[in-house]
């Protein structure tokens, strides 16, 4: 992979670990998640009419994500809602890239070296070693390890209808503008009608946690969407999953969870993992 691709994944990786933290710092983590990604889909919308539209064959694409999607922000928040961030985020994240990579092969046709093999275990063995040491701590949190593995699916699922989408759609930005649009939509009306007169009040107190995590989401996304169009897709899964480096220190340093050595020693073969696919 390009140095231009990795770092573009690994900034993008940052910004996911910063709105999924935006989501866990306070108070309603599902209307936290609903906040956060109306955010980006109004934002979204602000954007669309100076953008290009994408081609009519990836719009097949965009309404499956569309489903997947909204299926994973409420899987999130499940999560998040059962268990620690430092927790759920591990399982999730560590999985899917697994996944995606043993999927992409016969389902979009990609082959990987073995030296991009290498470096989507070494992240994927990182990722998951924090997820078990995390469950040995909190064994009582099964919950979040249930909707964690729910949502790994899922969210390999999405990322490969994505990537196959946004390089059907000639237009990656208005692509991922698309994409969240059509995700705050549906999320936006079912909350107000599932939960009626506690949004408005819920993003009255939290505008500049909305503002940071929708621009967090949309910006992480879109990016990694780019470099799918640049690079084979399990790889940049499997590199956008550093961003569980940034969620260790933001769970460490701002939500005041503990981080022992043997969560020292996943990030260092996660480390490992991205420096390997620099070179691949």
């Amino acid at each position: 992979m390009s140095g231009t691709v990795v770092l573009v994944v690994l900034f993008a990786a940052l910004m996911h670990a910063s709105w999924n933290a935006v989501v866990k710092s306070e108070g309603d983590k599902f209307l936290n998640t609903v906040v956060v990604v109306t955010s980006a889909g109004l934002i979204a919308a602000i954007c669309l009419p100076f953008l290009a539209p994408p081609a009519r064959e990836s719009w097949p694409f965009l309404a499956a994500s569309g489903v997947a999607q909204v299926i994973y922000l409420v899987l999130v928040a499940a999560a998040y809602r059962s268990g620690d961030m430092s927790q759920a985020y591990p399982i999730m994240r560590g999985t899917a890239p697994l996944i995606v990579a043993i999927a992409s092969g016969p389902l979009i046709g990609e082959v990987l070296s073995l030296q991009k093999w290498a470096g989507i275990a070494l992240i994927c063995g990182g990722v998951l070693a924090l997820a078990l040491e995390s469950r040995r701590r909190a064994a009582s949190n099964r919950a979040a390890t249930m909707f964690a593995l729910i949502n790994a699916v899922v969210i390999a699922s999405y990322t490969l209808i994505d990537g196959v989408g946004v390089r059907h759609s000639g237009a990656p930005a208005a692509y991922t503008m698309w994409v969240f649009v059509l995700n705050a939509v549906p999320l936006f009306v079912w909350t107000m009608v599932m939960r009626r007169g506690e949004l408005w009040p819920h993003f009255v107190k939290r505008t500049r946690l909305a503002t940071i995590g929708g621009v967090g989401t949309l910006g992480s996304y879109g990016l990694a969407l780019w470099a799918m169009t640049m690079a084979p897709v399990a790889a940049v899964a499997a590199l956008r999953e550093t961003s569980i480096l940034f969620a260790v220190a933001i769970s460490a340093f701002i939500l005041n969870e503990s981080v022992g050595p043997k969560r020292l020693a996943a990030v260092g073969l996660i480390a490992a993992g991205a420096a390997v696919m620099r070179l691949a």
